[in-house]
This record gives structure tokens, C-alpha cells and sequence, in this order.
């Protein structure tokens, strides 16, 4: 009898902690959200959004204002659509910007939104025009390497032989 109740107890303490260890995984994914804040929604499109993922952080001040809904292609424009989620308890300005940023050198991205100078608030439906897409890392190094490698021959006099040839003397 004795023996029973303490296999009941342990059971059940193991159990709180399976269940524990999976809400901290859900909430470290980013992918279980508990606010209960009502929301208005916006949208805007990018040229392009890099890494940026449903459920990511919109923050204004480095403080979290909403969470990114979806993500859709817009096959007339040819850029990414993306919809908000906007806590009613902030209101931005209808002229706001948004642009996509990361979190340190190789952090997820989020969405950063510069509060305008209107007189009108965002309602929901409302599109934001004003957007700046995601800085590819990729891009950025193969800019410096080819601006490098131009300025190295243009700096020299010489020019680079053809590719897969040899310049002989």
C-alpha cells in the first residue's frame, strides 16, 4: 500500500516535469505565444525577408509590440507579404516604417517599426508602405570581397588574366 503511493508521487512529479521541460522548449522555438492582449492587424511587403519567421518579434524601442502573423508571396508584386499582429495598447502613427533587423552578428530577425510624425493612428487592414528589407549576410561579404578584389587590380595597374588561363613572360 505504501509502496503504491509513493510509485503515484513519483509518477506524477516526473510528469509536471515532462510537462515543465515542454513548455520551456515551446517557448524557447517561438512557437507557443500566451498573450491575451487583444491585437489589431496590419500588413506591409518586402523585397525580401531573409530569415524572418511567423511568430517573430516586432519591437519599437527594444520592447516587443507584436508578433509577425504570416508570411505570403504576392505573385502580382513579386514580394513578401507580411502580416501583423499589433497589441492594441500601442498605436503607431500611419506613417510608422518598418525594416528587418537581427538580433546581434548572426541572431534571428525581427521586425523594427519607427514610430511617424501623423496625426492618424494604424487601424487594422492598414498596409504600411514605407518598409526596408533584411540585410543578407551573404551579400554583404561577397560585396566586400568583389569591392576588395576590384580595388586590388585597379590599385596594381595590372589586369587579371582570363579565367583558367596564365599569363606568361
Amino acid at each position: 500500500m505504501q509502496r503504491s503511493k509513493i510509485d503515484v508521487w513519483v509518477g506524477l512529479f516526473v510528469l509536471i516535469g515532462a510537462v515543465a521541460i515542454l513548455f520551456l522548449a515551446l517557448q524557447a522555438a517561438n512557437l507557443l505565444n500566451l498573450n491575451f492582449q487583444s491585437t489589431y492587424q496590419v500588413s506591409a511587403e518586402f523585397d525580401n525577408i531573409g530569415g524572418l519567421k511567423r511568430k517573430a518579434a516586432v519591437r519599437s524601442g527594444g520592447v516587443v509590440v507584436g508578433r509577425v502573423d504570416s508570411i505570403t508571396f504576392n505573385d502580382k508584386t513579386f514580394q513578401a507579404r507580411v502580416l501583423l499582429a499589433m497589441e492594441s495598447r500601442y498605436s503607431f502613427p500611419k506613417d510608422s516604417s518598418l525594416k528587418i533587423l537581427t538580433s546581434g552578428l548572426l541572431g534571428e530577425q525581427y521586425i523594427g517599426i519607427q514610430a511617424g510624425g501623423a496625426d492618424t493612428d494604424l487601424v487594422t487592414g492598414d498596409v504600411i508602405r514605407q518598409t526596408q528589407s533584411a540585410v543578407v549576410l551573404e551579400n554583404l561579404i561577397g560585396q566586400f570581397l568583389f569591392s576588395k578584389t576590384a580595388d586590388e587590380s585597379a590599385g596594381s595597374g595590372a589586369t587579371l588574366p582570363p579565367t583558367g588561363m596564365t599569363e606568361r613572360k
